[in-house]
C-alpha cells in the first residue's frame, strides 16, 4: 500500500478517511480518492445507488477488504488520531469501532442471546459487566428480551437487524459503521431501527457511519451527509441542507424530474475537490 502523509483531523473527529483508493484483485479500481470525517458523538450519513461503493468504503474502514481480495492502495484512515488501516479487524473492535454487515449476518443456529454475546468475546472486563451489558441491549430492543431463547435464524428480518446492532452493542464501540440498515424492512420496522440508533446516539454517545441507499430517512437522523457515485464522492453537507438542495431532491429523494439522473448529468454541477488539496 502506498504511503500517505497523515493530515491531522479536526480535534472533534473519531473518524478521518483520507483521499484512499481501493482496488479489488489488483486490477478493478472501486474507490477513487473518497475522503470524509465523522466527528465524535456524530450520526454521519454515506450515502449513494446499489454499486457506488458505500459498502466498499465501510470494509475499508473496518478491515474486512481482504476476505474479499480487496487492498486499500492509497491514503490513509485515521480512528481516534492513529492510522488504522494496518489493524486487523478484531484489534479495530477492541480499540471501538466495528460494523454491521449489511444483510444482518447472525448465527442462525444460535439463540439471540447467545448472538448477543458473541459481540462481546473481545472484552477482558468480567462477566458481570459483561451481563450489566447484555440487560442494557434489553433495555433498548425489548424485542430481542422477548425472543432472547429463540433462534436466531426463525426470529424476523426486524429482529435479525436489532439482534445484529445489539450484538455490535455488546463490544462497547465507540462508533459502529452500518451498513443498509433499512435494507428488506419494513418502513415501521425502518423507523424504529432508527428512533433506536438516534437513542443509542444521544444516550450512550455512540458515533456512526450509516451507509444507506434510503436517502430521505438517513437524512431525518444524521446530521452530516456524503453521496457517492462510481467510488467518487460528489456532494456533502449538513442533512439539512442536503434534504433542501433540488439536485439531491431529483436524483435521490424522488422529487421533481423524470427518473433517477446521475450528479455527472448536470453540467452546473461540480465535483468538490477539498481532499486533493
Amino acid at each position: 500500500m502506498t504511503q500517505t502523509a497523515m493530515v491531522p483531523a479536526p480535534a472533534d473527529t473519531i473518524l478521518s478517511v483520507n483521499n484512499i483508493e481501493v482496488i479489488y484483485d489488483h486490477v478493478i479500481l472501486v474507490l477513487k480518492g473518497v475522503s470524509l470525517n465523522v466527528p465524535r458523538g456524530g450520526i454521519t450519513a454515506l450515502l449513494g445507488a446499489n454499486g457506488a461503493g458505500k459498502t466498499t468504503t465501510l470494509k475499508a474502514i473496518s478491515n474486512l477488504l481482504h476476505a474479499e481480495r480487496g487492498e486499500v492502495t492509497k491514503g490513509n484512515i485515521q480512528f481516534e488520531g492513529e492510522q488504522v488501516q494496518s489493524l486487523s479487524p478484531n484489534e479495530l473492535v477492541r480499540r471501538g469501532c466495528i460494523q454491521v454487515m449489511e444483510g444482518r449476518h447472525c448465527f442462525g443456529h444460535l439463540s439471540v442471546e447467545d448472538n448477543l454475546l458473541s459481540g462481546a468475546y473481545t472484552r477482558r472486563d468480567g462477566n458481570a459487566a459483561v451481563r450489566a451489558d447484555l440487560e442494557m441491549v434489553y433495555d433498548y430492543f425489548p424485542r430481542l428480551r422477548v425472543r432472547r431463547a429463540s433462534q436466531a435464524g426463525y426470529t424476523s428480518g426486524g429482529e435479525q437487524q436489532m439482534t445484529a446492532i445489539g450484538r455490535a452493542l455488546m463490544s462497547r464501540p465507540k462508533m459502529i459503521l452500518l451498513d443498509e440498515p433499512s435494507m428488506g424492512l419494513a418502513p415501521q420496522l425502518v423507523e424504529e431501527i432508527f428512533e433506536i440508533v438516534r437513542k443509542l446516539n444521544d444516550e450512550q454517545g455512540v458515533s456512526f457511519l450509516l451507509a444507506e441507499q434510503n436517502t430521505n430517512i438517513a437524512l431525518r437522523y444524521a446530521k452530516y451527509g456524503y453521496i457517492l457515485e462510481s467510488g467518487r464522492i460528489v456532494l456533502d453537507g449538513e442533512a439539512s441542507a442536503l434534504r433542501e438542495n433540488e439536485d439531491v431532491k431529483e436524483f435521490y429523494l424522488g422529487v421533481g424530474g423524470e427518473g433517477r439522473r446521475s450528479f455527472k448529468d448536470v453540467k452546473h454541477y461540480k465535483r468538490r475537490k477539498r481532499w486533493l488539496a
